[in-house]
């Protein structure tokens, strides 16, 4: 019924609890890079087998990963997801029933983490989060679709992961419609390290600018302004801005004291968008690349 599409290099448990969610008809496609990597020679329970993407070029790894898994898979529905967040018991058949009610359904991420992430993480996930949340977008780790679903079919949309770094931001403009569950957001722990923290607001902020420039100029410029404003009133705005971030964690169903660094984490966004803007080279998941334009991709460390 579904081939559920993983990128990952190694065999865990996320591909374990997939591998225990299949039903007959099912498939688990856990694509890596290349032969060396752990999983490649891994023996794969009933229903899951592995696919080698091998290494990208003019793409993120990511992409290539995605569209292996795409051009490999059998079924007529598809689910990706990531290695990197809890599935719990139904998690697959939950997210496939969703599917045949309403069409192609996203499930909406909420990124987290300690160190250096916590000061971003507010405007983050009001930012990351609505995207997903307001059908802007779709989030690759919980997703699903059919092939009669992609407006120009699957070949289209495996050329253009072939040349993008964004599976995201690609897949976005492949689907006709699209329908957030609001019910169903996930926590995804990400790495607070400084180094880690600039090169995911370098790449985040690339996904949405290649994605929608004006949109996004838009955004940085009123976000900016706002910024301006709260740092000059903070006695009002102060307050405001950390009722409305408690608010919306608490919508999201997330209990985390990071709502209360909203003030400092808005204040810091003209900064995050300059830098954003200005640098073309991130790192991500050990390979660096630069980044130009939409389709201009290239992979600097193989």
């Amino acid at each position: 019924m579904a081939s559920v599409v993983l990128p990952t290099r190694s065999w865990g448990s996320v591909a374990s609890d997939l591998a225990g969610q299949l039903s007959a008809d099912d498939e688990l496609l856990v694509v890596c890079d290349a032969p060396s990597n752990p999983v490649a020679d891994r023996e794969t329970p009933e229903g899951a087998r592995v696919v080698v993407a091998g290494g990208p070029e003019g793409c993120s790894g990511k992409c290539n990963a995605v569209a292996a898994g795409m051009e490999a898979a059998d079924c007529d529905r598809f689910v990706w997801t990531d290695d990197d967040f809890d599935h719990p018991e139904g998690w697959l058949d939950d997210l496939v029933r969703a599917g045949e009610r309403h069409g192609p359904v996203t499930e909406i991420p909420v990124f987290v983490g300690d160190g250096w992430w916590r000061l971003f993480e507010p405007t983050g996930v009001a930012f990351g989060s609505t995207l997903v949340a307001t059908g802007d977008i779709p989030w690759a780790g919980g997703v699903t679709f059919t092939r009669d679903e992609l407006a120009d079919g699957v070949d289209a949309l495996v050329a253009d992961l072939r040349r993008s770094v964004s599976d995201d931001g690609i897949l976005a403009d492949h689907l006709t419609d699209l329908t957030p569950l609001r019910d169903r957001t996930r926590r995804v722990e990400v790495d607070g390290s400084p180094r880690a923290v600039y090169h995911r607001l370098v790449r985040n902020l690339g996904i949405s600018y290649y994605s929608d420039p004006a949109g996004t100029v838009q955004g940085v410029v009123a976000v900016s302004l706002l910024a301006a404003v709260a740092a000059v009133s903070p006695l009002v705005l102060a307050p405001l801005v950390t009722a409305l971030s408690a608010a919306y964690y608490r919508w999201l169903g997330f209990d985390r004291s990071t709502w209360l660094l909203a003030y400092p984490s808005l204040l810091c966004c003209p900064a995050r968008f300059a830098v954003g803007l200005a640098a073309s080279e991130f790192e991500w998941a050990g390979r660096r690349y630069r980044w130009t334009g939409r389709y201009e991709v290239e992979v600097l460390d193989r």
